[in-house]
Formats: structure tokens, sequence, C-alpha cells
């Protein structure tokens, strides 16, 4: 990314990862070598500007104009419940017939009765003892609380990542039906549009190909913040 900056020397320069780059050797030399460039950058919590998770990113934005800062208008938190209670239920291994997109994995006997037993904002220790698996049965294995979780209605969804339509890979089963999030309501999570379109007509939805898709994807609205904020900046300067 810093060689294509060098090479084409734009006007502003915008990227977003994980907020454990900020403290790699990498990133210091990207900032390093922008040289011409005031630049900005911090974590963000992704949910001061209308992303349902607690997400938190590293967000960077350079420009050759002037001193830029990220400036966009903070949104109202929204819940699990706001942004996708309204879509219809659905069972384990279904598909809504009206959205290939709106489709669940299936569980096996074992995990189902798992998610019944499963709290919405809960833990596996919350199951009976025959339910935990052996891994956590172990000292090493009772540091991670969050896998088999459900989301919990009034509150902000966990970080979707790439796995997040399976119900072992962390936080992601449905508040309230028994299944883990279908790969629609992880698009709208990320804030991508109800509309929009992650498949072409007629074509099955592969998990783990758009799991990667909308985990790895910038939540739309902060692309919007990141818009907002060039905006902002290039306003200023014509102002000056």
């Amino acid at each position: 990314f810093g060689r294509l900056v060098k090479q084409c020397q734009p006007e502003f320069v915008t990227m977003e990862n994980v907020p454990q780059l900020a403290d790699h050797p990498v990133f210091t030399e990207f900032v390093r070598n922008l040289s011409g460039y005031y630049i900005w950058y911090d974590v963000i919590q992704c949910s001061r500007f209308g992303v349902p998770q607690t997400r938190k990113r590293l967000v960077l934005l350079a420009s050759r104009l002037g001193q830029i800062s990220f400036a966009p208008t903070a949104r109202r938190t929204l819940t699990v419940r706001d942004t996708i209670s309204k879509l219809g239920p659905l069972s384990a291994g279904d598909t809504d017939p009206a959205d290939p997109l709106h489709s669940a994995c299936s569980l096996s006997p074992l995990n189902l009765r798992r998610i019944r037993q499963s709290k919405p904002g809960g833990t596996w220790r919350d199951w009976s003892p025959g339910l935990i698996a052996k891994c956590h049965s172990k000292k090493g294995g009772e540091t991670y609380p969050s896998v088999y979780g459900r989301m919990e209605w009034d509150a902000l969804a966990p970080t979707i990542t790439t796995q997040c339509f399976g119900y072992g890979n962390g936080r992601f089963g449905h508040p309230e039906q028994d299944r883990a999030i279908t790969l629609r309501e992880a698009a709208l999570l990320q804030t991508f549009p109800e509309s929009y379109r992650l498949l072409r007509q007629g074509e099955t939805a592969r998990f783990s190909v758009l799991g990667r898709l909308i985990g790895n994807a910038v939540p739309v609205r902060i692309g919007e913040a990141v818009a907002e904020s060039l905006e902002k900046h290039l306003s200023m300067r014509r102002d000056r």
C-alpha cells in the first residue's frame, strides 16, 4: 500500500485495520514513509458512528492539502434489535426463499442442545456439565467464555468476523432463535443496506466465501464517516 501511495501521490490516503497494527513496526514504517502528507490516525469505537458492534478499528487519514482529522457526525448507537429483529424467523439449516442471503448454518444435535441452554449474553458455563466441551473443561479453555454464545437484543453485537455464521466461533448465536446468525443478518450488522446483493440471481450462498467477504469488509457506515471527514476537510480548504 505504501508503495502504491509513493508511486501515485494521491491527494488523500485512507486505510483501516485491526487496532493491534498501530503497535507493529510495519505501520510505523508506513507512516514514516508518507512524506509530504499531513497525517491523522487513531483507534475508533465503531458503535459511535452507527455500527451496531463492539468493533474497534485503526483508521488513518492523510492529506497533501493540510491538517486533517477524522471528524464525522456521531450517530445514534444501534442495537442488535434495531438491526435484525425485523427479519423473518428461520431454523438452523434453513434459507428464506425470498432472500438467499438470509440463510442459517445447520447445527449438529449436540450444538442444538447447547444453544437451547444458551442465554443471551451468557456463556457455555450456563450449560449442563454434559454439554461442555472437553477443551473448555481444561484450565486453558476456561479463559474463552465468549464462544458458543448468544447475542443480546438490546446490546451491541460482537465484532463480526469471517466465521460469524458459525455458532461455535464466537457470540454469534441469534438472541432468540436456536441458530447462528444468517449471512444477511451479518451483512446488516456490518451496515450493508438490506437491498445489497452479494449473490447473482439463482446463485446459492456459500458460507465460507460470503462470510469472508462480509466479515472482512469495512463497515459501510465507517466508509461513510471517512468520506464525510474528507468532505469536511475539502470544505475547510475551499473556505480559506
